[in-house]
């Protein structure tokens, strides 16, 4: 079996990679029947006339899907990591524990030198929506409804409006297709009941970062925890730096964990040459 590496593979991914399919030989360039790929650049795989099937590294497949150069029936399966899946809800319950206790507020009563306790509500008066209810939003939503938060999830199919209108905590893990471009603007943020607040683990391009500010400024929304934007890493002087009502992460609310996710590709890569099912195909039509 020969493996095309190509994209953001560094040498830790490599060793994982090959311990976990040893019987393959691994190249960064020439013809081969299989990819594994990283966010790779447009055109990477465009000198691969064998190629059969392309397994990403990375949950997210956007870039690789607008490659006009990949043949349109080619296979593609994203990354489901499972312990990317826990990393991301650690961060989603940090989030909503931080937002729901006021601990935010308080490091600004820290930093202030102000010594005031705030009112504090049980878990179960505290409504989460969690946009998205895939493997990530699924593991984020079963751990907050451990917690006793009300959880709600949304997904293609529902109206969104009036799940937006009941929610005190949003979190954003939807993929980044053409139907979520933008999803995220004014009239979403205009839904909410005033004093919400938002997560955004997504991508930042779900995203309309001058209608975020402006929810942000009036007041509408109480605050915004962010882990990706639209341009990354956020340009020095972005009113996300230090905007009161923001707390940043760079991009680091899950990391792919390459133990693990080197099991899954070489799973797949297994699948594939034995005539077995892969799992987590891409629709090309859904983006993801």
């Amino acid at each position: 079996m020969k493996v095309r590496l190509a994209g953001e593979i560094d040498a830790a991914w490599r060793r994982e990679l090959a311990a976990a399919l040893p019987e393959a030989q691994w190249c960064d360039r020439g013809d081969a029947e299989f990819a594994v790929v990283a966010n790779p650049a447009p055109g990477a795989l465009a000198d691969m006339p064998s190629l059969v099937f392309v397994q990403s590294l990375w949950a997210g497949v956007e870039r690789l899907l607008a490659d006009t150069t990949l043949p349109p029936g080619l296979p593609v399966a994203r990354m489901v990591d499972p312990a990317m899946s826990a990393a991301m809800a650690e961060t989603a319950l940090w989030a909503v524990l931080a937002l729901h206790r006021g601990f935010f507020d308080y490091a600004a009563q820290q930093r202030a030198g102000v010594w005031q306790q705030l009112a504090q509500r049980r878990a179960d008066e505290v409504a989460v929506l969690v946009l998205g209810r895939g493997e990530m939003g699924g593991t984020v939503g079963a751990r907050l409804a451990a917690l006793g938060y009300r959880v709600e999830h949304w997904q293609r199919g529902r109206e969104l409006a009036p799940l937006l209108a009941g929610a005190g905590i949003v979190i954003n893990l939807l993929p980044l297709t053409p139907a979520t471009h933008d999803l995220v603007d004014a009239r979403f943020f205009a839904a909410l009941p005033p004093g919400a607040a938002f997560v955004n683990l997504g991508r930042g391009a779900h995203v309309v970062e001058a209608d975020l500010l402006a929810a942000l400024d009036a007041g509408r929304l109480r605050h915004a925890v962010l882990d990706v934007f639209r341009s990354e890493p956020l340009p020095a002087g972005h009113a996300f730096w230090r905007h009161p009502r923001v707390t940043l992460l760079p991009h680091a609310a899950a990391a792919t964990d390459a133990r693990s996710a080197s099991r899954v590709a070489a799973a797949n890569l297994r699948a594939w040459r034995d005539g077995r099912p892969v799992a987590h195909l891409v629709d090309r039509g859904r983006g993801y």
